[in-house]
Formats: C-alpha cells, structure tokens, sequence
C-alpha cells in the first residue's frame, strides 16, 4: 500500500467531534435510538431548508428507501447519469426497476436537460439527478421536465450538501433528495446518509421503511409496549454516536466549505494558464463546494501518464467516476441509454480528481501545483 505524501482526502477532526462523540458512549445507554439523532436531523433540516428529514446509516439506503417510498417496482425505468457513483444504478435495481442512462452535459458534469427530455417514455417513473463534485447540476431546467411529465425527481446531493443556485441550497429541488456522509464528503461521519423531503406523506413512509415497518411512538430499546409492525422495513437507522459526530461537523459546515473554496481559488490562480488542463467552473448563481476538485485533459493516454507520474511524487490522484454501463456487472445486461453517452464517455476518459480538504496546507498546494506544471512542461 503507497503511503501517500499528499492523499485524496483528509478529514479536519477538531475537539469537538471527539467530544460529542464521548459524551453519548460515556452514558452507557442510548446508542441506537439517542436524543443526537433528532437532533441532528432537525439540524439538517434547518440548513438545507427543509421541512422533513431522516437520517440513515448510508447515502445507498437512503437511496434505496426514497425508492420504496415513491412505490418503484419491477418494469419501472430510473433515469440517472452514468458518470455517477454506482450506488445511483444500484438502487433502481435493488427494487427490481430497471435503469436507464441519460448522458450529461459538459457545464456541470450533470443529467442534460435536453437529451433527458428526450428519452422520457411511459415506462419512466423516477429522475435521479446528480450534483457532481459538489457542483449544482441544472437541477432547475431537470425538474421542470419533470413536472411537465409528472414524474417524481429523487435530487442525488450525496456531493453536494452547501452548494448553491442563486441561494437555493440543493436538496430542496427534488420530491426528496439524498445526502451522504462518507468519509470523502464535505461533512462525514464515516459512513451515514440522510433524506429530505417537504412530503409529510413519504417523510411517513419513509420512517417505516427506515425501522423494520415499525411505528416508532416511543424509543423501542427503553419502551416494555408491544411494537406494532404495519410492513415491510429494513434496519436502516443511524446510531447515536454517528448522529452526534454529524452535528459536530454541520456546525462548522460553513468554515469547511470556505475552506474548500479557498483551496480551490488556490487552484485556479496556479493552474488556469496551463495548456492542456481545463479547470471546474462556477456557472453565475451557483456556489461550489468543491467536495472534489476534478481537472481534465485532453484524452485518456495523458490522463493516465499524469496520474503515475503525481503517484511517483506521492501526491494521490483518482478517477471520479468511470461510467456505470462499462463496468463489468453492467456490461453484462441489457439497460436502455447505454448506446448515447458519448459526453460522459469522453469526460471519463479525461477526468481526474487531485487532492481535496480543508486541511490542505499552502505548501501542499504549491507542491500539487508546482508537479503538475512540472508534467505539462515535460509532455
């Protein structure tokens, strides 16, 4: 395994995380069903402006339970990009759905509009779009689309949680949108997800899909009443002590995306005038999280020769993301799309994510920099 001068990323932990955390295991009680949970999702819901919000123990169930929740089932099509996460895919075929690839555009890196209104069919019962990066994708042109089709948008801002489109934060555009706190995101609690949602209606289902189909009125693990089980649920739940490490890192969530803006500046300012590199942008009204900082080159072959040589410096360097339908589970079906996505295709080949996180220090900057220049010359 390389031990990394300079890795992908790099969580800031400050005393407080460790503090908090303590705190719920010192109690000796209350790990599963604690007050940090409500706590936690109410603060979520104040941030992102939301009415209703779930927390789950991974971005993947909540992707999963806001399927079940809007009642996809076997024979349905979920819309998504291919230049994505897997988990995107998956989920559509975790409910027996089939998914169906539209291609991205090359602003944002994001669904584009005009080609995804062209393969909306009678078989379409789900958008998923993605903000890649923690870039808004043109989520406001997707979703009126799909107003117009009456189809329900499922908003993918495992990235993307503080980005913005003239103030509005993502994750309010959608019937409900997922967030993810992996350990690479701009808040992370290791592993964690959550949904929000303005529906009272799929909040509601969503809780018992979350907890075994179990109406929770009291907190199971301290309650002697007999639980009522109304349908199937799954064990999706958040423990105390991940929600507790969440409100720790949402209250500083400004000074971490601050951060990341100002390494990406950094960025900007030393390698913009390189031939061959082109650099992520901030379309006017949108605010970049920079949850990964992803530069391209003009083909595959280059790509690749920087990544080895940024390697041999010690400076680690990964593709986010190779497309879905060239996988090799996926290549082994048959999914509609897979035939029109040259954009996303071409961007893969050329994509490649350098480090990213708060704690990157000006001399770490100037050194990721400086081999960059240093490969460009050379070529």
């Amino acid at each position: 395994m390389i031990k990394w001068k300079i890795p992908l990323y790099k969580i800031l932990v400050e005393k407080e995380d460790i503090t908090t955390v303590s705190k719920v295991i010192n109690r000796g009680m209350d790990w599963a069903v604690g007050p940090e949970i409500e706590n936690f999702e109410k603060k979520l819901s104040n941030y992102v402006q939301s009415n209703y919000c779930l927390s789950f123990n991974s971005g993947t169930s909540a992707l999963h339970a806001a399927l079940l929740a809007l009642g996809i089932q076997k024979g349905n099509e979920v819309i998504s990009p291919a230049f994505t996460f897997i988990a995107t895919s998956n989920s559509a075929l975790m409910v027996n759905a089939i998914p169906k690839f539209v291609d991205i555009e090359e602003e944002t890196y994001g669904l584009d509009p005009i080609k995804l209104e062209n393969q909306i069919t009678k078989k379409t019962k789900v958008i998923i779009p993605v903000h890649y990066a923690g870039l808004p994708c043109k989520i406001d042109q997707i979703c009126k689309i799909a107003k117009q089709a009456k189809i329900p948008v499922i908003e993918d801002a495992a990235e993307s949680i503080g980005a913005t489109i003239n103030k509005r934060v993502t994750g309010t555009f959608g019937d409900l949108s997922i967030l993810s706190f992996a350990g690479n995101k701009v808040i992370t609690t290791g592993e964690g997800g959550a949904i929000v949602t303005n529906s009272r209606k799929l909040y509601e289902k969503l809780k018992l899909i979350r907890s075994h189909g179990r109406i929770d009125k009291q907190n199971y693990f301290s309650s002697t009443m007999t639980p009522n089980y109304v349908t199937l649920g799954y064990n999706w739940r958040m423990s105390s002590m991940t929600a507790a490490l969440g409100s720790s890192q949402l209250s500083r969530i400004e000074k971490l995306i601050s951060l990341r803006r100002k390494n990406a500046n950094y960025y900007f300012t030393h390698l913009n005038n390189l031939e061959d590199i082109k650099l992520p942008i901030e379309p006017e009204g949108y605010r970049h999280v920079y949850q990964l900082y992803s530069i391209r080159l003009p083909n595959k072959t280059m790509r690749n020769r920087l990544m080895i040589f940024l390697s041999k410096k010690g400076i680690m360097t990964k593709i986010f993301f190779s497309p879905i339908h060239l996988t090799k589970f996926y290549k082994g079906g048959i999914y509609p799309g897979t035939e029109n996505l040259e954009v996303t295709e071409r961007v893969a080949d050329q994509i490649l994510s350098i480090p990213m996180f708060p704690g990157l220090k000006k001399e770490e900057l100037g050194y990721i920099c400086n081999s960059i220049s240093e490969f460009i010359e050379k070529k």
